[in-house]
């Protein structure tokens, strides 16, 4: 069954994602804020500031109005940056109001808001009322949107507390490259999905400053206890996070030059500040600010994240990398469970 699905970001994943979906046979309308980004696509149908050599759909259509792109959306799929889904989820609330359409909701960010420290269906949920909306569901897993443009096969997982619109997502995305999983745990996967960078952020430092695949698998293996630690504190299921979204995201993030946290921390590993590793990111690093909502939280709930405290020193109180990592390997011996 063809479905108008509007598509709310046009990064690297939000395009490819709705490529996608438009490949799938669905009606797609991807929505970027940048108007030259929108011409870009419909004339070239190239993105290249986010996806190098990639010819996207003819039939995939760009919009900078956001309520052209959400006219007659059956479903809207987010994928913008976690600082931004507030504000574009309260501009959708209003148009829903006044359009009187009830769309499935799915998300595919990957964040912690700052202050609230809320999740973003969370988030999605307090700004979008009941009555202009169906079920929220999180689209997570290991996949970067460049292998996913090439087609590299890719396994992802769609979460929600109502199990028919997990299906939904399940059945829309499904395809010979792209395959998807249903979970109910929202919670355990979309805190997996935002605390992974924190650790990329860490695995590509020490590439940076020269370790090899030992130190790597230490820091991605205990990151991930302790993300399971923070998340099991909320009520996640411990199994999530042994799963694609858990360690699967880890293992993809934490190894590749695709991901931009790991460059980030591979840049900051080499000797070049923060703010030079921001400037020449030129896109949102979300492990940044995951960073400091995840210390501010662990603080806030009494949970033991000794990883996430190292890099959140290195982030924001000026700590020697070597330091940190000194620290770590110097704390007293524990029992690994």
């Amino acid at each position: 069954m063809v479905e108008k699905i509007a598509v709310l970001g046009a990064g690297s994943w939000g395009s490819i994602l709705a490529n996608l979906l438009d490949e799938n046979g669905h009606d797609v309308a991807l929505w970027s804020y940048n108007a030259d980004q929108v011409e870009e696509l419909n004339t070239r149908h190239t993105n290249t500031r986010y996806i190098q050599n990639f010819t996207y759909s003819d039939s995939l259509k760009a919009f900078a109005n956001l309520e052209e792109a959400l006219a007659g959306a059956t479903t809207i799929l987010f994928v913008v940056p976690t600082k931004a889904v507030r504000e574009v989820a309260g501009n959708v609330a209003k148009i829903l109001e006044k359009t009187q359409l009830k769309p499935t909701l799915i998300h595919a960010s990957k964040g912690i808001e700052q202050g609230t420290y809320k999740r973003i269906s969370e988030v999605l949920a307090e700004e979008i009322p009941t009555q202009s909306r169906r079920a929220i569901t999180v689209l997570s897993g290991p996949s970067h949107a460049e292998d996913v443009a090439r087609k590299d096969i890719t396994l992802v997982t769609a979460a929600s507390s109502d199990f028919l619109a997990a299906k939904h997502v399940q059945n829309l995305f499904m395809n010979h490259y792209f395959r998807v999983y249903t979970n109910p745990d929202v919670i355990g996967v979309e805190i997996a999905a935002a605390l992974k960078n924190i650790i990329a952020l860490g695995t590509g430092a020490l590439t940076g400053l020269g370790y090899g695949d030992n130190a790597k698998a230490a820091l991605m293996t205990r990151g991930l206890a302790e993300i399971s630690r923070l998340g099991t504190s909320f009520g996640a299921n411990p199994q999530t996070f042994v799963g694609l979204a858990g360690v699967g995201d880890i293992i993809v993030t934490g190894t590749s030059q695709n991901s931009r946290n790991f460059r980030a921390g591979n840049e900051l590993g080499q000797g070049q500040s923060l703010q030079d590793v921001v400037d020449h990111m030129g896109m949102v690093i979300e492990g940044v600010a995951t960073t400091k909502a995840a210390y501010e939280l662990a603080q806030q709930r009494g949970v033991d994240m000794p990883i996430t405290e190292a890099i959140y020193q290195v982030l924001y109180d000026g700590k020697e990398i070597r330091q940190a990592i000194s620290d770590l390997m110097q704390r007293e011996g524990r029992s690994e469970f």
